[in-house]
C-alpha cells in the first residue's frame, strides 16, 4: 500500500496480480484506488488483453474502487467503482491518458466477507442434499421389506 497524500492509499498491483481477488483482500488496509501495471505484448493481438481488461473491471466492482491500469501494449483503461470504462487507450496505440480519478464506493459485501457467504451456502446445500438423499434411502429400504 502507497499512501500518496490527498491523492489517497493505492494499492499497486503488477501484470496477474490483478486476477487474483484474495490477493487484494489481503491488503492490510484498504486502499482508495488499484493501480495495475502490466505488459501484455506477450497476448499478441488474441483475446487475452480484452480478458485481463475485463478482469480488472471484475475487481473494481468487487472492491468498489476505480481501478486505473497501464499496459504497454494497451488496453489502457480508467475503470470507476462499478466496472465501467470511464477512459481508455486501445490495444497496440501509443499515447497518454489524462482522466479524472474516479470517487470509491463503500467497501462491498465481498470486499469485507470475501468468499465466506459462497462457502456457507455451499455447505448449507451439501447438507440438505444428504438429508434428502438419506431420507430416499430409508424410504425405499423401508418400501423394499
Amino acid at each position: 500500500m502507497l499512501d500518496l497524500g490527498r491523492l489517497g492509499k493505492l494499492l499497486p498491483l503488477i501484470c496477474y496480480e490483478a486476477i487474483f481477488p484474495q490477493d487484494l483482500r489481503a491488503a492490510p488496509e484498504r486502499a482508495d484506488w488499484i493501480l495495475q501495471i502490466t505488459n501484455d505484448a506477450w497476448f499478441g493481438k488474441i483475446a487475452g488483453p480484452h480478458q485481463h481488461l475485463a478482469q480488472a473491471q471484475v475487481r473494481a466492482i468487487e472492491q468498489g474502487l476505480p481501478f486505473l491500469r497501464s499496459a504497454n501494449t494497451g488496453i489502457s483503461a480508467v475503470i470507476d467503482a462499478r466496472g465501467r470504462i470511464t477512459g481508455s487507450l486501445a490495444l497496440n496505440t501509443a499515447g497518454s491518458l489524462d482522466a479524472r480519478l474516479p470517487a470509491s464506493l463503500p467497501a462491498t459485501l465481498y470486499s469485507r466477507t470475501g468468499d465466506l457467504p459462497v462457502g456457507v451456502l455451499l455447505g448449507l446445500l451439501s447438507g440438505l442434499l444428504a438429508i434428502v438423499s438419506r431420507r430416499k434411502a430409508v424410504d425405499g429400504t423401508s418400501q423394499g421389506t
